[in-house]
């Protein structure tokens, strides 16, 4: 299975501009085929993501090897590397010589990502050879190894391409980082198997997103906190709404985009911004189509090649669909991982009868659209004999004008099982009264989903990837 198509008969222009650097089709394939040489023989290679062109070399040079990639969050503590680096056992780490490293990685051999070039010959390699394995965010135990296969890569970008009308003439913008699938396989690998450009601006701040935008862009990837500062920014300055008015998609992930930022960038850009759902395991699953409706809250319909069913706490499949029950998301098709590197034991865990199981909540429209409520282990809430997904609360609470970000979670209570909590961060500047925001929420909810008690704190606790750890809530 072929990767990148382009890369072998590569096209003119360029193909990739990282943090200012740039690099075209015929000077990446020339890069790329030498680091494959070098690379011949390896197992797994350690790759240091960076937001940097090197970083892509690496990995491209490495999948044009057949040799699996291990991405590690530059970020990572003693303890987390340590971890991923004995359980993944690389053979390599690819980074230049002069690059600092941590001991655990600074101990195996090196390989440069740039050196001598080579012809590009990305020879027939099995669709099931594991490409990349991404370590999860560790939230519930120590991080585990998803085995992405080459199949699932190729599969859930043509689908993707398919869905958002996404082709070589496209230049993608975005500021995600590199060692999670959505800044890696959506966000650069995605244009290069299209055969088209990448501009990826390295720190997130939205005037260097604007200037990349300007560049001929025509999408944008981000996530909701990237989304609100670009149209705080956009509020301030008219240039940063036209900017983002000139695109043809946006596309938001990794969590909810409010509803009231959806109206906000409506109204200041005229763009509608496209959701869509995934996880590591499985890669993409669901998302709006470039022609389809956007309503603020839902991730789409699933993907070509994706089956996706809700399941009730008996695993039955939950029908027909209403838009109100909520259920496990179990899904099937070629997008999915092969399993947890080393941990035989999690992947049984993680399936039923042929699914796998995401424990992600969710309700489903009659005409196919997913709404995600959150995750099983820490935000279903059984309160009163009521089933109540944290996501939707949450998305009440961010309509408030003062609640800047909010996390909900059921604490325990005699005699209601779980009650409705709430921890709220202000927006700059506002005071909360958290009586008041329980009334607004009223305004939105039914009665029993309502928060019941609210705390309100000066941050959230986040893992590495940016997401709320609820078990630290105190």
């Amino acid at each position: 299975m072929t990767l990148f198509p382009p890369l072998a008969d590569p096209p003119d222009g360029e193909a990739l501009r990282i943090a200012g650097e740039a690099i075209s089709y015929r000077e990446l394939a020339q890069a790329a085929g030498g680091l494959a040489l070098r690379l011949r023989g390896a197992r797994r290679a350690a790759v240091v993501a960076t937001s940097s062109l090197d970083t892509a070399l690496a990995v491209v040079g490495a999948l044009a090897a057949g040799v699996a990639v291990v991405p590690i969050n530059p970020g990572s503590g003693s303890l987390e590397l340590e971890h991923i680096v004995a359980d993944s056992d690389p053979d390599v780490v690819v980074a230049d010589e002069r690059a600092e490293l941590h001991e655990r990685l600074a101990s195996l051999p090196r390989v440069a990502a740039r050196g001598a070039p080579a012809g590009y010959d990305e020879h027939y390699l099995d669709p099931e050879l594991t490409a990349l394995v991404v370590y999860t965010s560790g939230t519930t135990g120590p991080p585990k190894g998803v085995q992405i296969p080459r199949r699932a890569i190729a599969g859930n970008l043509d689908a993707l391409a398919d869905a958002w009308a996404w082709t070589a003439d496209d230049r993608l913008t975005h500021a995600l980082p590199l060692f999670h699938v959505h800044g890696l396989v959506l966000g650069t690998l995605g244009p290069l198997r299209l055969g088209g450009r990448l501009d990826h601006v390295g720190r997130f701040a939205p005037d260097a997103v604007v200037e990349g935008l300007r560049r001929g862009a025509t999408m944008l990837f981000g996530v909701p906190t990237m989304y609100r500062r670009l149209a705080d920014a956009a509020e301030e300055d008219p240039e940063v709404a036209r900017a983002l008015a000139g695109l043809r998609l946006l596309v938001s992930g990794s969590a909810a985009l409010p509803a009231s930022e959806h109206r906000r960038i409506s109204r200041l850009t005229g763009q509608e911004v496209a959701e869509r759902y995934g996880m590591t395991e499985t890669l993409m699953n669901t998302a709006v189509r470039a022609d389809g409706e956007r309503r603020p809250g839902y991730v789409g319909p699933p993907l070509p090649g994706v089956e996706l069913r809700l399941l009730a706490d008996d695993h039955s499949p939950i029908e027909p669909w209403d838009d109100e029950t909520i259920g496990e998301i179990a899904l099937r098709g070629t997008n999915l991982f092969t399993g947890y590197l080393n941990r035989p034991d999690a992947t049984a865990e993680a399936h039923h009868d042929g699914w796998f199981l995401t424990g992600d909540l969710a309700t489903r429209a009659a005409d196919g659209y997913v709404r995600i409520v959150g995750r099983r282990s820490t935000d279903l809430i059984k309160s009163g004999g009521y089933k109540i997904g944290a996501g939707e609360i949450e998305s009440a609470l961010l309509e408030h004008p003062d609640v800047a970000e909010a996390a909900v979670k059921g604490v325990a209570d005699d005699d209601l099982g779980e009650r409705v909590a709430a921890w709220i961060v202000p927006r700059p500047g506002a005071t909360v009264d958290p009586e008041r925001v329980i009334a607004h929420t009223a305004t939105l909810l039914a009665k029993h989903k309502c928060p019941r008690q609210i705390h309100v704190v000066d941050e959230l606790p986040r893992n590495a990837m940016g997401k709320v750890v609820k078990t630290q809530l105190r």
